[in-house]
């Protein structure tokens, strides 16, 4: 039965069906009282919640984890978080590895589709690499984390401190067991560095990674890492100049050194990629702050990576494509290469569909959620944009949330983590496609 309902659905609908039922029984698990502080049952829409933006690698929560979760929980939470930055599909991957089976057709298929990638060959190797190079840089980075913990809360609670932080830094969750991320935490550069250089690693992709480390053998970049790094270079240091001068007479920062400042400032910068952490009260930011929070937010990560978003990729074929219409051209080129029209186009109906869902739920939101008196419609913006790039920032709205509004944020950080075409493609049923057999006349529509 289980393998005739496996073989029905298609590798996009096992992907998103994989993940709705681990945020299902993520979000069962944490409603028993052997996970909370208290000893009592937990809400089961604020379990779902949590797990859902723990599986989605959020860090959007209506409880505070330091204050419900006991040490059982948390872990639960940081295990849910791994599974889901590195993709449940990382589970059998393992099994295969331990138990040194060989990996069948249908599974790699699967894996492809996971992983974006358009051909099969190599896939399981990659996986391999990924998780590796995941155990690696978690690893470090705990280690990196543990010479701040560990002296401010002793061995045991530090090094568990430095393990989760690394693991939700990494994965770009966001969440943490400090009680208030990283605000306390302002003069403390060293922290806010090692924890932007795991949101980076995180945040950039795995494909990216093999191609940089293995790039003194092969000599060679692909098209899709020198866009990703571009963009993401360019989103690093376009975020820290604008933020530099948009936030010179922020309360929040104008108490600390200047270097506090310039890392507090690149921070702001590296955290809305997906991350969640945050080291200033955004209730405090200017509004053009807050646009450019909104917007890195909403472009989000790297394709392949464990972050959420339009992606880097995406926001680069678009202003390749844009380049080329300027100039005149048809095709979209770059680095010597021809982007394949189909890829252009997926671009684009991601970037309108995207943002359409976006601005839907905020109109929703607005009706359903009550914004505070010094605030204004960007209260419930910000909200959408950090659920849709899973990022987990919020200007205070997260823990009043009705349970309307639970739902739809809720839906937004899944379709942000699993794909929005990944969750269309599970919907529609496939069929014939007209248009693969014969082609209508062409007519021209004016544009502009």
């Amino acid at each position: 039965m289980k393998q005739r309902i496996t073989k029905q659905l298609s590798p996009v609908q096992l992907i998103a069906v994989g993940f709705f039922l681990l945020i299902l029984v993520g979000g069962s698990l944490l409603t028993l009282p052997f996970f909370s502080k208290s000893g009592e049952p937990t809400n089961y829409i604020d379990a779902l919640f949590t797990a859902t933006s723990a599986v989605c690698v959020t860090g959007l929560t209506t409880l505070n984890t330091a204050a419900h979760w006991n040490e059982a929980g948390q872990f639960l939470i940081m295990v849910l978080i791994e599974i889901g930055g590195l993709g449940f599909m990382m589970i059998p991957i393992i099994f295969f590895a331990v138990a040194k089976k060989k990996v069948s057709f249908s599974m790699r298929i699967l894996l492809k589709e996971a992983l974006n990638l358009e051909i099969m060959s190599g896939v399981m190797s990659l996986m391999l690499y990924i998780l590796k190079f995941a155990m690696v840089i978690q690893g470090l980075g705990a280690l990196a984390l543990s010479f701040t913990f560990v002296p401010t809360y002793g061995w045991t609670k530090g090094i568990w401190y430095s393990i989760f932080h690394a693991v939700s830094s990494f994965c770009n969750a966001g969440f943490d067991l400090l009680g208030d991320s990283l605000a306390n935490d302002q003069p403390n550069i060293y922290l806010l560095m090692v924890v932007s250089a795991l949101i980076i690693a995180g945040g950039l992709g795995f494909i990216v990674w093999r191609d940089l480390l293995s790039y003194h053998k092969v000599k060679k970049i692909t098209l899709h890492s020198k866009i990703a790094l571009i963009v993401t270079g360019g989103l690093l240091v376009g975020g820290f100049i604008v933020f530099f001068f948009t936030e010179q007479n922020a309360i929040h920062l104008v108490e600390g050194t200047y270097l506090e400042r310039l890392a507090n400032t690149f921070f702001m910068s590296v955290t809305p990629r997906t991350a969640g952490y945050y080291s200033i009260d955004y209730l405090q930011m200017s509004h053009a702050g807050l646009m450019l929070t909104m917007i890195l937010m909403y472009i989000g990560g790297t394709s392949g990576s464990t972050a959420g978003g339009l992606k880097t990729t995406t926001l680069g074929i678009l202003l390749i494509q844009m380049h080329a219409t300027f100039n005149g051209k048809t095709r979209a080129e770059a680095f010597g290469r021809t982007i394949r029209p189909a890829a252009v186009l997926r671009a684009l109906t991601l970037f309108f569909v995207t943002l359409s869902l976006c601005m839907l739920a905020i109109m929703v939101l607005s009706v359903t959620e009550t914004i505070p008196e010094t605030s204004g419609i960007e209260y419930i913006a910000f909200e959408v944009f950090s659920a849709f790039g899973t990022v987990g920032l919020t200007m205070g709205l997260t823990p009043d949330l009705t349970e309307v509004g639970k739902l739809i944020i809720m839906s937004l950080m899944y379709i942000g983590r699993v794909g929005i075409l990944t969750v269309f493609f599970s919907i529609l049923v496939k069929g014939n496609q007209v248009g693969t057999k014969y082609k209508y006349p062409e007519e021209s529509v004016l544009i502009g």
